[in-house]
C-alpha cells in the first residue's frame, strides 16, 4: 500500500491563468515543485488527481504553482481546498546528520536532560526562523511550544524515538 506525504494544500487560485495558492508543507519546496515533478491532488473524498508541475514561483508567504493541462482558472478551481501529496518512495534520503522529515517527529516522545518526560510531538510549525515542535504533555496539560534551535534540541534519537532537551527559562511553565 503506498504511503503518502503531504507537501501542500491548496488554498485558493491566483489570477485567471491556473496558477494555484498553496500553502506549503514541505522544506524542499525548490524540489517538490521542481518544472515535470509528479504531485497527487486528494480531493476532500480521497479522490485523486495527478498533474505535473509547469511552473513554481513564490509570492508573499505562498507558492504558486501551475500545472500542465490546466492553463485556465476555470480549470483549478476544483482544486480549492484540496492536498497535494506525493509517494514517500519517491523521497531521496539525503538529508543531513541534524535534519529530519515532519513525519520522522512527530509522535516522537520529549524528555529533558534530567530525564523528565514532558509529552509527545503532535505538530510541526514553521512560523518563521525555525519550526516548533508542538508537544502535548502526558498530564493533558496546555501544549508546550519547543524551538528547534541548538540551545534547546540537544539531542534527536529516532532508533529510540526520544527526543532530549534543555529548556529555556519558562519554557515549560
Amino acid at each position: 500500500m503506498t504511503e503518502w506525504l503531504n507537501v501542500g494544500k491548496i488554498v485558493n487560485t491566483h489570477g485567471i491563468q491556473g496558477e494555484v495558492r498553496v500553502i506549503s508543507r514541505t522544506d524542499f519546496p525548490e524540489e517538490r515543485y521542481a518544472k515535470g515533478n509528479k504531485l497527487v491532488i486528494f480531493d476532500k473524498n480521497n479522490k485523486t488527481t495527478i498533474v505535473k508541475v509547469q511552473s513554481w514561483r513564490q509570492h508573499k508567504q505562498f507558492d504558486l504553482l501551475t500545472f500542465e493541462g490546466y492553463g485556465n482558472v476555470n480549470d483549478v478551481v476544483k482544486f480549492k481546498d484540496t492536498l497535494l501529496k506525493i509517494d514517500a518512495s519517491d523521497l531521496d534520503d539525503k538529508l543531513s546528520e541534524d535534519e529530519f522529515y515532519y513525519r520522522d517527529i512527530v509522535g516522537l516522545q520529549v524528555v529533558t536532560d534530567d530525564g523528565e518526560d514532558i509529552g509527545k510531538v503532535v505538530e510541526i510549525l514553521s512560523p518563521g526562523a525555525n519550526d516548533v515542535w508542538v508537544v502535548r504533555p502526558n498530564n493533558k496539560g496546555k501544549d508546550i511550544l519547543i524551538p528547534y534551535i541548538d540551545q534547546v534540541v540537544k539531542k534527536v534519537d529516532l532508533e529510540t524515538e526520544v527526543i532530549t532537551i534543555t529548556p529555556m527559562e519558562g519554557l515549560l511553565d
